[in-house]
């Protein structure tokens, strides 16, 4: 099937990715937290707590997308590589993306102009762990999407939800 070729293809591509820019967040969210619990100079309590939840978040990614693609790859017809097992990790994964993208985004105000404020002091950085977190919850809405997708051709196919996300 030619769905299968671009699952076996896009799988490790999606993943990777957001791996990558859950790296490029997860250094971010860590030299502000860093900041933040050295000189106490965040601008309210929102804004250091959805930088720490960020930073849960991004390691959360980090760890069990790997292992997501270690079993896609090592284990294909095992439970973890399950498309019901993908919908649970994507739409938990989502969620957490989805809460810190937009506390971070309100406890900012919608974004910064660095250029005229002058009350956030890592302004850039902010900006950056915003703009990071949007782009991830983009990348795994589009891969829940994928695996729901996946899902309808399964129970067509007769495996169910339980049945391997490549058949």
């Amino acid at each position: 099937m030619a769905f299968d070729t671009h699952m076996r293809r896009g799988h490790p591509i999606v993943f990777s990715l957001i791996i990558f820019f859950s790296i490029i967040e997860l250094a971010i969210s860590a030299w502000l937290t860093s900041r933040f619990n050295a000189h106490h100079n965040y601008f309210s309590l929102a804004e250091r707590d959805r930088t720490r939840f960020l930073l849960f978040t991004s390691i959360w990614t980090i760890v069990v997308s790997g292992a997501y693609i270690f079993f896609f790859f090592s284990l294909p017809n095992s439970t973890f590589s399950s498309v019901a097992s993908h919908v649970v990790f994507l739409f938990l994964t989502w969620v957490f993306w989805t809460a810190g993208a937009a506390s971070i985004t309100a406890a900012l105000g919608g974004g910064l102009n660095c250029n005229t404020q002058n009350v956030f002091v890592y302004c850039g950085q902010l900006n950056a762990l915003e703009g990071f977190a949007w782009v991830i919850w983009i990348l795994v809405t589009f891969a829940i999407l994928v695996v729901l997708i996946r899902g309808i051709f399964a129970a067509r196919r007769g495996d169910g939800m339980r049945g391997p996300l490549i058949a």
